[in-house]
């Protein structure tokens, strides 16, 4: 039977979560802003405001019996753009020899809070290694393109970029999308991979008429048993890119669940790897609830709930869980309904917001689980 341990020290900002979860062979950490112990924000600046999430992060970690360098994967959601380089520079410190795969994309946030974010580590001991294609300029922004943890291979959210120079390749939807993947071939190879080892996926566009043209040219990728997989709306860091892409493979068996989540989009509803079960993210709007966030809480969780029936799992089995919101001044109602599923040992939690690809969705939640 799998370890599942809640990490309980460093108390998270938005409750209904646990600080973090260990779980099979991973640290699931949940989404922290730069608040102080007394749950004010530490600065009215980005540097502070980075340096006292990474503090945080931190303190964390080491509770879980790993750091900052055992780190494989970091989400990064900031509040405004302009302060990308602010942040990397306050970033960098924290990561000066072979930083984790990690994903920035601008989103609302709690509180007024400027930046937040959530990470996958490992515990000190366990396999951690930085990959880099023969060629490829080293990244100017403190992430590495690929990290490897045993059979895991997490890829950093990429835009579209040429791999010898690292500058913007403009153009249209399908274009950014064939150059983005293209480059994630690459990057899979180095590690003996392909893109058929996909296991998760997270797309972020600018707007959401970009989703059939991405969703043309990204099913010519994944032609059979896709990852699993949410798409959200989100602002980029760049003036020409308008989608980016990050990825979780798996070097081991890869078991689709369920059917896909319909048959015309290159998603399926979960995949397995390992103990790890990834599930595309779920919208509950209906047809009878449109505007009730409550409602589509329920539903999004139902419709969860059924995915983890046929993997075989429970809602005690999940370990990590983003919540993104068009409106985060529904996020108590979408709290209430998601804390009635989670009484006990919450998995990680971040809550972003985000607009959705369908227009009457309130909440899109995405969840992963660790079969015990």
């Amino acid at each position: 039977m799998q370890e599942r341990r809640v990490v309980t020290r460093g108390a998270t900002d938005l409750g209904t979560s646990s600080p973090a979860i260990v779980a099979g062979g991973l640290i699931y950490l949940s989404g922290l802003a730069g608040v102080n112990d007394d749950g004010h924000l530490a600065g009215s600046d980005i540097g502070t405001q980075t340096r006292r999430v990474l503090d945080r992060m931190r303190q964390v970690l080491d509770a879980a019996g790993s750091s900052l360098a055992q780190a494989v994967n970091v989400n990064v959601y900031l509040k405004r753009e302009a302060d990308f380089d602010a942040m990397n520079a306050a970033y960098r410190d924290y990561f000066p020899d072979q930083p984790p795969a990690r994903t920035t994309v601008v989103a609302d946030l709690m509180d007024d809070a400027l930046v937040e974010m959530s990470a996958v580590a490992v515990p000190v001991g366990a396999p951690r290694e930085t990959l880099h294609p023969a060629g490829w300029i080293r990244s100017p922004r403190p992430y590495s393109y690929i990290v490897r943890t045993g059979d895991l291979v997490f890829c950093a959210g990429l835009v579209s970029r040429r791999d010898t120079d690292d500058q913007l390749v403009a153009g249209a939807t399908a274009v950014q999308v064939r150059t983005i993947l293209d480059n994630a071939g690459t990057l899979l190879k180095t590690a003996g991979l392909t893109l058929g080892d996909v296991v998760a996926a997270r797309v972020f566009i600018t707007d959401n008429s970009l989703f059939e043209a991405m969703n043309d040219e990204y099913r010519k990728f994944f032609p059979i048993e896709p990852p699993a997989r949410a798409t959200v709306v989100t602002g980029l860091m760049g003036p020409s890119a308008s989608v980016e892409i990050s990825l979780i493979a798996s070097a081991g068996d890869k078991q689709v669940i369920g059917p896909l989540v319909s048959p015309t989009l290159p998603v399926s509803t979960a995949v397995r790897a390992g103990d790890q079960v990834y599930l595309s993210s779920v919208v509950g709007s209906t047809d009878a609830n449109g505007g009730d966030a409550s409602a589509q809480s329920r539903e999004a969780l139902a419709r969860v709930g059924r995915t983890l029936t046929t993997a075989g799992l429970t809602f005690s089995d999940v370990v990590d869980s983003t919540l993104y919101l068009p409106d985060l001044w529904q996020y108590a109602k979408v709290n209430n309904v998601y804390h009635e599923f989670f009484l006990r040992e919450p998995p990680a939690r971040t809550v972003a917001g985000a607009k959705l690809v369908t227009h009457a969705g309130l909440v899109e939640m995405l969840m992963t689980a660790v079969a015990r």
